[in-house]
């Protein structure tokens, strides 16, 4: 289809049978987007391209330098063609004027007796005017036919193939996986030069011939859809035609998403006997080829998104969160599984690359729906995350599953930790987990801490800080110092204050170990169910 007009297109139009194109053949082919009548030498700024010039050369009579500043001013305009009315006011046309049009390929016509300029105006304005309402009629049609194909494909494919029949362009699209397609498909060598061109235009070379639009998957870039064409310029109708095509591509994905998101809801009774431990290494796989026959996995782990207890959430929004959730994940290497548990998402991660790099991309992964701020329900509520310990057995994803509920469940009461989304960074506060739930720890804590606590209190001290600054710093009473913002003096005298309190030998290896670890314990129990000591002078 002609989605513009050209200077040849009007050049067949009415009061144009007795002219003659004198410089620029080549650029005939120019688009027209508007007729401008002009006698004026200052014509820079009152153009906006694309305007077929008509003119008596009254602005120049026989001034040959005036003359080539207007003609220079028309190109730097990207005007499509100056018409002008020969004999009146200009009898001969410069060689030099030829010359710098035939170098520009910019067309000079020559009317060869008087015109009507009114006329010849308000017939190209009505012929352009009623080509733009053919344009907006096409484009109509167009989409009405996309989206009654939309009710009946089932591959992105056809969507593809429809628009370039329709601009007789090469469609490429390029998917966040750096999956490429062609549409049509074409040999490997014009691969190479197609994407030579595309990264140039990306560089800040813009091509005429190119134009781009991103695909948007729940605010996520999915692929970036681009048509080329090899011989002629894009115009305004082919970059309408490829919004409507964006946009009829990211509804089919999206709908294409929530069809798979619904069916691994029914999924989910045989993945919680999965977590459970259930299944050996032999069901697993069964159910992997037939679900996902083209995961080879590697290793596994899952990771619980912690919700708001007193918060609720509908479909939609838990939908939503989960495609994001998948989206952003499947672009670093991983196939996902999701489970819905009361006020818990449960993921299940199956890793398809490279084992030693899982922990880093899943960090990446989590940063970017960080930095998002992704949030779910009416409270806009930030999910909690946990990630348990990667297992290479897949019959092993309930290990994971149990690291997975921990890790939620010292970052919970552990503020300093809300930042530690894997199991495996935890250490010291997983030993302190499993111990408060089989000892009293409470007790012990006081055992060590008691009279510091008790000091702190009455005094309103800050031994306790000092205590875990001095530990900190390995013993070192400058930096301790340093980092308390106090004289060496103040700190000479908490430390004798600590001894006392402590006994001289606090600072000995091993009884130096417990302390620390019961630092760290204090820290852990004063987040929920505060010790003895601690219930009536800190919560």
């Amino acid at each position: 289809m002609n989605s513009y007009l050209t200077v040849n297109d009007l050049l067949q139009r009415k009061h144009f049978e007795n002219i003659e194109v004198v410089a620029g053949h080549v650029g005939l082919n120019r688009r027209v987007k508007w007729v401008h009548v002009v006698d004026v030498t200052k014509i820079r700024n009152l153009l906006n391209g694309n305007e077929l010039i008509l003119s008596t050369g009254l602005a120049w009579k026989e001034d040959k330098d005036l003359f080539l500043s207007v003609v220079e001013q028309l190109i730097d305009s990207n005007a499509a063609g100056l018409c002008i009315e020969i004999g009146t006011y200009t009898t001969l046309l410069p060689p030099e004027i030829i010359e710098i049009a035939n170098e520009h390929h910019f067309p000079i016509i020559l009317f060869k007796q008087e015109v009507p300029f009114v006329e010849i105006t308000q017939d190209i304005h009505t012929l352009l005017i009623n080509h733009q309402y053919q344009m907006i009629s096409d484009l109509e049609g167009y989409s009405q036919a996309l989206n009654k194909k939309l009710l009946t494909i089932e591959d992105h494919n056809e969507i593809l193939t429809f628009i370039q029949q329709y601009l007789r362009i090469q469609v490429i699209t390029i998917f966040s996986n750096h999956e490429i397609q062609f549409t049509p498909k074409v040999t490997e060598k014009e691969q190479g030069e197609i994407l030579n061109i595309i990264e140039s235009h990306a560089l800040g070379s813009p091509s005429p011939l190119l134009a781009s639009i991103p695909i948007q998957l729940l605010g996520d870039n999915h692929a970036e859809l681009i048509i080329l064409s090899r011989d002629r310029a894009l115009t305004d109708f082919d970059q309408l035609i490829l919004d409507r095509t964006a946009t009829a591509l990211a509804q089919f994905l999206l709908r294409k998403h929530y069809v798979e998101e619904k069916r691994r809801a029914e999924e989910t009774e045989w993945l919680m006997s999965w977590l459970e431990g259930e299944y050996g290494e032999e069901s697993i796989q069964e159910y992997l080829a037939y679900h996902s026959p083209a995961v080879k996995p590697k290793g596994a782990f899952v990771c619980l998104c912690k919700l708001n207890p007193y918060e609720q959430y509908s479909n939609v929004d838990l939908t939503y969160f989960k495609l994001y959730f998948r989206t952003v994940f499947e672009q670093q290497g991983f196939t996902l599984f999701s489970i819905e548990k009361r006020d818990s998402l449960i993921f299940i991660f199956l890793n398809k690359r490279n084992t030693a790099t899982w922990k880093q991309r899943m960090k990446e992964g989590i940063q970017k729906v960080v930095q998002n701020d992704l949030k779910v329900g009416k409270q806009k509520s930030k999910p909690v995350l946990g990630v348990g310990k990667y297992v290479d057995e897949l019959k092993n994803i309930h290990l994971s599953y149990q690291t997975a509920i921990e890790t939620i469940r010292i970052q919970n009461r552990c503020s300093q930790h809300e930042g530690s989304y894997f199991y495996d960074d935890l250490h010291i506060f997983r030993l302190i987990s499993h111990l408060n739930r089989h000892l009293d720890l409470n007790e012990i804590v006081l055992e060590y801490l008691e009279p510091v606590i008790n000091y702190d209190k009455k005094y309103n001290g800050k031994l306790m800080e000092t205590l875990k600054t001095y530990l900190t710093c390995n013993g070192s009473k400058q930096e301790t110092a340093k980092r308390l913002y106090v004289v060496r003096q103040t700190l000479y005298h908490r430390i004798e204050k600590l001894e006392k309190l402590l006994g001289n030998d606090f600072m000995n290896h091993e009884k130096r170990l417990a302390i620390e670890f019961m630092l760290h314990s204090y820290e852990y129990l004063l987040s929920s169910k505060p010790v003895r000591a601690v219930e009536q002078e800190t919560l």
